[in-house]
């Protein structure tokens, strides 16, 4: 009847999954994707490409390495764009060659074009030519992404102002840039930069930076930025973008002028629903784009899905892979489990971030009692001979059972190590383990055994005044 069991519109992590995951089950699976689109945002214009981007700016910069050399110390004085961009596009590659394997070994079809419904089972793919075909599929999982959201007020000119897709596309690393938005991407790129020895201004009309952070880990970022010469103007708003021939200049409502050669909007990601047609399904979407889902990744129509960043919160490759596998199995009634609460968060600035569960904020809000744990990599013999004399681990735990209520990270290695402590949370395990636990050494996992040891010490210390 159908002429696929399972069509998933969009290649990123989530329709990957979601297109393997019902492979898998024995279902005839089609994905559709345009032609230079492969492998998704993630891959082309996102993840992929500015996680390499830091990766090249702290080997060339010799960044980690001056605790060790001086501050002086630099891999390469001059560094080109075309030195950054070698390395990303060479992952980029490869990372596309992966996803075509992938989908060819499990026998999924690619329809390259994009694609749109006709109605709730059909939908049309139109290729770069024109030419169009119709496909039809008995389920289809939605996982279209985003694109970075575009004030109207702002004139866009892919030179001077740009939004974060246009990062990868400078002709040279600027002198000058402004960064409107301290949310992930944005504060992810003026770190880059600041690394870079661009003078960066971060513009953010709210009076923080990554609210949903653990507000000590935030100080700590903002210090190390401030050491790279970056300036924040918070509670500010970016009235207007002046052009001008060698630069712009942002114009905020304070009346502050800031001169740049380029200023880059990070307002945000629109998810791109307006494209799909989805009235002509039974589907609606909100004014950033998003679909409404429930706990299995089903829309409105029954034997619809929609996974990933287009559904909103957290919009995280991670979360996106596991998001198309459940709604995967959903669809083709197989058993599955739901998605674990426990789901890491990292950012990739220079420091990066990490944590899992809750903040201190949130426990004090909820009048949650909790001890701290902090182990500092200066103290480690591993954050010593690596050079981070900045990094930290602290532990959120409770005094009644021990358990862990948030793991949070700073420092070298952080969106690695943050996984220990996710299994500990997620197996409801106490720092008791963490005490009576050999980690190798000299290695940062050890800084899981400081942190308890020193949670430990401090509850120690009450019972033995209340004894």
């Amino acid at each position: 009847m159908y002429d696929y069991d399972v069509l998933v519109l969009g290649s990123g992590p989530g329709g990957q999954k979601a297109a393997i995951a019902a492979a898998k089950l024995g279902r005839r699976v089609a994905i559709i994707e345009r032609r230079h689109m492969m492998g998704g945002v993630c891959i082309n214009t996102g993840t992929i490409p500015s996680k390499t981007l830091r990766e090249a700016v702290l080997y060339l910069t010799g960044l980690s390495q001056r605790e060790m050399y001086g501050q002086s110390y630099r891999l390469k004085d001059d560094i080109t764009v075309d030195d950054l961009t070698a390395r990303t596009q060479h992952v980029i590659g490869r990372e596309i060659d992966v996803v075509r394997s992938q989908l060819a070994r499990n026998r999924i079809r690619l329809l390259t074009g994009t694609g749109s419904f006709t109605d709730p089972h059909t939908l049309r793919v139109l290729d770069d030519s024109g030419r169009e075909q119709k496909v039809t599929g008995e389920k289809i999982v939605i996982a279209a992404g985003t694109r970075p959201a575009r004030p109207a007020s702002v004139e866009f000119d892919e030179r001077t102002i740009i939004d974060s897709d246009g990062i990868l596309n400078l002709q040279h690393v600027p002198q000058s840039l402004v960064v409107v938005g301290a949310g992930v991407i944005g504060i992810e790129y003026a770190s880059m930069f600041a690394a870079l020895g661009t003078k960066v201004t971060v513009v953010e009309r709210r009076d923080r930076m990554l609210e949903f952070c653990d507000l000590e880990i935030i100080e700590a970022l903002k210090y190390h930025l401030r050491d790279l010469s970056v300036t924040f103007r918070f509670s500010e708003t970016v009235a207007a973008v002046e052009h001008h021939p060698r630069g712009a200049i942002a114009v905020l409502e304070s009346g502050k002028r800031i001169a740049a050669d380029v200023v880059m909007y990070s307002a945000g990601r629109q998810g791109m629903a307006d494209q799909l047609a989805l009235e002509v399904a039974g589907l609606s979407a909100d004014a950033r784009g998003r679909i409404k889902v429930d706990e299995n990744f089903r829309t409105e129509v029954e034997h619809i899905y929609a996974v990933g960043d287009v559904i909103g919160f957290p919009a995280l490759a991670s979360t996106s892979m596991e998001q198309g596998r459940v709604a995967a199995h959903h669809a083709c009634d197989e058993p599955v489990h739901a998605m674990h609460e426990l789901q890491p968060i990292g950012i990739y600035t220079i420091p990066e971030i990490s944590f899992v569960g809750r903040t201190e904020d949130e426990l004090t809000e909820s009048r949650v009692p909790f001890e701290t744990g902090i182990a500092r990599y200066r103290e480690l013999a591993r954050g010593q001979i690596i050079g981070d004399s900045y990094g930290m681990l602290k532990l959120l735990v409770s005094p009644d059972d021990r358990t862990l209520l948030g793991v949070h990270v700073f420092g070298t290695g952080a969106t690695e190590i943050v996984h220990i402590g996710q299994a500990v949370m997620g197996c409801k395990g106490t720092i008791d383990y963490l005490v009576d636990t050999v980690f190798n050494y000299p290695t940062l996992s050890e800084s899981y055994k400081v942190a308890a040891l020193d949670a430990m010490n401090k509850m120690r210390s009450i019972d033995r005044l209340r004894a």
